[in-house]
């Protein structure tokens, strides 16, 4: 919460003095209320005629006065609130969006979405209640300084019976933290399981798997409810607590009160004054009571928050950085070690070197370490040992904006922006002119369908390019690419999901695009690179091979054997 305060929230005193402001008013304006009671039935015993207009006119005075304070402090909290937990989200999307990729991929995309939503909501109400109790506090105080002005004595018996509930309730609040981030972490994971589900629906009914996914998301469902019952059963305690002592104030007032009466002592303007602040002050007491609670479920979310925020980034710019050197995109690969967390696959001292304006492709056997060696290349990963240049310079020794600049990457599998297609082809390059645009269209075979469409180019493609097919997916990819005109090419199969025709119009295009720079291709389909400059044939996350398509037949090793089983199996 102190660092809430030192990073969020005390910069913003406008909005604090406000909240300040009109909750000593309204706070204060609670405590007349008793009085004003002591005052009319002072009034009403002695017959005072005043009474006809004086008590009305003071309790529309206090109340319209208390109902104006308390509308511009809600006002004033939920922007502050709101504000605070716009900047949180803002903090920790930007360190999410720059963190390495292996501690995004690291949690499923509904777990990190949870984060912005479940966690900022637990803030959000927590916040609110901490703001809140800090009205509630002050009005307490207002009622028990009017609660001593009328009669010290029974403010005394009050006092001692509240302070005992302090126990129970903070040992509550423990019970409730705990609760809250399990409560929170499956959230996480059913968002997690659901969102699997769904983006699976295909697989799970082609598989008859529905029932299997109903007794998960089952399972998942009772897990959330359990989490959640015992949140709901550790607040559930704490007004019975409050209400029970409550009520013990009040008896005991009233005995002590009665038998002051039979003594002879008070007068009923002052009994009936402090009765009326006793039980005004009975909801900020309780809505005090549950704070602790309230807090702990804020802060289990601020904890979760802070840790990502605070996960240091290891792929980043170096202190002395240099800049892209001049160059045609040569690549060399020294003794690579990369080996995934938790895992054996990976590279174990893979070396190659790629000339400029060569094409390259890396192919094997599942598992080899082709497209992990293609991750390193942008530092999407970072090689654990050895190094790889490009022309001439160490990847980590330069700054990585100026690395990514020079490099154009086709994934495998490629999903894109819900936008329009004219806008996901111009993240290639955002400052393309039509004609660029154009060409970039025309060479990546996107017009054959895109004249089909009821938008063309300004349609938009739906949540991860769903609204159009595989090959169409890739196609604009492509195209994102050309749009870049790259020093280094990367293309990871990128013409897999074309159908014949489009293919061969696309090889056109990259034979174009290739040339003066360096195309690396990982191929899993050998027949398109047969006309690649060079091979590298990788297996166990080495190079075993090198050579082109006709000097790696002649050799009769791995790459011949891949060629003929491929050429089997059509």
């Amino acid at each position: 919460m102190k660092r809430l305060w030192q990073e969020e929230i005390k910069f913003h005193p406008k909005r604090i003095f406000l909240i300040v402001f009109f909750t000593i008013l309204m706070a204060g304006l609670t405590a007349l209320y008793p009085l004003v009671i002591r005052r009319a039935l002072d009034m009403f015993k002695d017959n005072d005629p005043r009474i006809l207009y004086q008590v009305p006119l003071l309790v529309v005075i206090v109340t319209a006065a208390k109902a104006a304070s308390q509308y511009g402090q809600t006002l004033a909290v939920q922007e502050l609130v709101l504000v605070v937990i716009r900047g949180l989200q803002n903090k920790m999307f930007l360190h999410l969006v720059y963190t390495d990729i292996a501690k995004v991929e690291r949690e499923a995309p509904a777990q990190l979405a949870s984060r912005f939503t479940t966690d900022a909501l637990s803030i959000r109400e927590a916040m609110i209640r901490v703001v809140n109790a800090f009205g509630d506090t002050i009005t307490v105080v207002g009622l028990i300084v009017s609660m001593f002005y009328m009669d010290w004595e029974l403010s005394l018996i009050a006092a001692l019976l509240y302070p005992i509930a302090a126990v129970p309730i903070q040992k509550l609040g423990k019970k409730v933290r705990r609760a809250s981030g399990n409560m929170q972490e499956q959230i996480g994971k059913t968002a997690a399981l659901l969102n699997e589900t769904f983006a699976q629906a295909r697989t799970v009914r082609v598989y008859g798997m529905e029932q299997r996914e109903v007794e998960r998301a089952h399972r998942s469902f009772d897990e959330l409810y359990n989490a959640t019952l015992k949140i709901i059963s550790g607040r559930a305690r704490v007004d019975p607590i409050m209400e029970v002592l409550g009520g013990s104030a009040v008896a005991a007032v009233l005995g002590f009160a009665g038998w002051r009466a039979a003594m002879g002592g008070a007068t009923l303007g002052d009994f009936s004054g402090f009765v009326a602040a006793l039980l005004l002050a009975a909801r900020p007491l309780r809505a005090l009571g549950s704070l602790n609670a309230a807090m702990q479920e804020g802060i289990s979310g601020l904890d979760r928050i802070f840790k990502i925020i605070d996960e240091p980034t290891q792929i980043c710019d170096k202190a002395t950085t240099t800049a892209l050197p001049d160059g045609q995109g040569r690549v060399r690969f020294e003794n690579v070690h990369f080996i995934y967390p938790g895992r054996h696959l990976g590279l174990q001292g893979l070396d190659f070197d790629v000339k400029p304006g060569l094409t390259v492709a890396l192919v094997g056997p599942s598992g080899a370490g082709k497209s992990t060696a293609l991750t390193l290349i942008p530092r999407l990963h970072d090689v654990q040992k050895g190094r790889i240049l490009l022309d001439g310079i160490d990847l980590r020794d330069m700054r990585m904006s100026d690395l990514r600049s020079a490099i154009a990457y086709v994934p495998q599998d490629p999903l894109l922006f819900d936008i329009s297609i004219l806008e996901n082809i111009r993240i290639g390059k955002p400052d393309a002119s039509d004609e660029d645009i154009r060409k970039v269209v025309e060479g990546a075979a996107i017009s054959q369908f895109v004249d089909s469409l009821p938008n063309g180019l300004n349609t938009r493609v739906g949540h991860g390019g769903q609204l159009l097919s595989g090959g169409q997916r890739q196609r604009v990819a492509l195209a994102r690419a050309l749009l870049r005109n790259p020093r280094l090419l990367l293309l990871d199969e990128a013409t897999s999901a074309l159908d014949t025709e489009s293919e061969y119009m696309v090889q056109q295009a990259l034979s174009k695009l290739r040339k003066d720079r360096t195309t690396l291709i990982v191929a899993h389909r050998l027949s398109t690179v047969r006309s690649a400059d060079l091979i590298v044939v990788m297996c166990d996350g080495r190079a075993v091979e090198y050579g082109n398509h006709e000097t790696l037949m002649n050799l009769n090793g791995l790459y011949a054997r891949l060629v003929q089983t491929q050429d089997l199996n059509r």
